[in-house]
């Protein structure tokens, strides 16, 4: 497991809930029917859309307030700009989540929906079912291969996170087909765009590529897809303002500027001093 002396201090509070979660037990294991995340990408790529997994976040421990709109009306406006896939929190303490509110978007929505929330045991896969589960390799450490097994027998897809190149290592030796690269650094949580650029040419041609966190403008977008991303997750850049228009923008970035929208910021992000949190 994690040293969690490296970790930032927001950062190891989160893995601390998650595991006493872990330990409040589940009873039977779901068995899930996923909508295909791969599809799901090809076809935005048809439509001339960048794949985008957009993500319904209330909160975070570090945002100031909480969003209050109903997260299936802000889910299906995010479609409705062009998103290939959903995320939605289930981590309750730090992010407002809920796995009712999955089951609720999943509901209304006809794209996959990823489960978004801190993973730690065997036991958290029954929560609830979603079309693809998150495993952040840094914090399960050795316990990668078997979680990753664990949830594909239950039919979910998963999306394994890194930051470095040691991690993507971990993630390819335990049979990751999804890795998400995440731009934020877990012990001093600072952002930079380059973190993917540096890993992305280390990951094998058949593994589907997400870059994760940072991605802010149309400019970011098109950086992290000229580096290799084959789609994005982005959480705040759309959930401040009209969702409908930010996911639109984003997925636009490559139709040229007047398609994208002139009314967005189209700079580069690179290094940010930021308190965010992880992903």
């Amino acid at each position: 497991m994690e040293d969690q002396t490296e970790l930032a201090p927001a950062v190891r509070s989160i893995l601390a809930a998650a595991r006493d979660r872990a330990a409040e037990g589940r009873s039977g294991e779901v068995a899930v029917v996923p909508r295909d995340l791969r599809a799901a990408f090809d076809r935005a790529e048809a439509d001339g859309r960048v794949p985008l997994i957009a993500e319904v976040k209330p909160t975070s421990p570090t945002t100031d307030g909480t969003r209050e709109d109903d997260p299936v009306a802000l889910a299906e406006r995010m479609v409705a700009g062009g998103a290939a896939a959903l995320s939605v929190l289930t981590e309750p303490e730090h992010f407002g989540g809920s796995v009712e509110t999955l089951e609720r978007v999943r509901e209304a929505v006809d794209v996959p929906v990823l489960r978004k929330d801190f993973l730690v045991a065997e036991s958290q896969l029954d929560a609830v079912e979603s079309d693809v589960v998150l495993l952040i390799a840094r914090f399960v450490g050795d316990d990668l291969p078997d979680l990753l097994a664990a949830a594909r027998d239950r039919g979910f897809q998963v999306l394994v996170e890194v930051h470095n190149r040691d991690e993507l290592e971990r993630a390819v030796d335990a049979g990751a087909s999804v890795i998400g690269v995440n731009n934020r650094d877990l012990a001093e949580l600072v952002v930079d765009l380059g973190t993917f650029e540096s890993v992305a040419p280390h990951v094998p041609d058949d593994v589907t590529l997400i870059a994760e966190s940072g991605i802010g403008s149309p400019g970011d977008v098109r950086r992290m897809r000229a580096a290799g991303a084959d789609a994005l997750l982005v959480g705040s850049a759309i959930m401040d303002g009209d969702v409908e228009a930010n996911t639109r923008e984003l997925v636009r970035a490559e139709a040229g500027d007047e398609e994208a929208g002139a009314g967005g910021a189209d700079g580069e992000t690179d290094t940010r001093d930021t308190t965010e949190t992880p992903t």
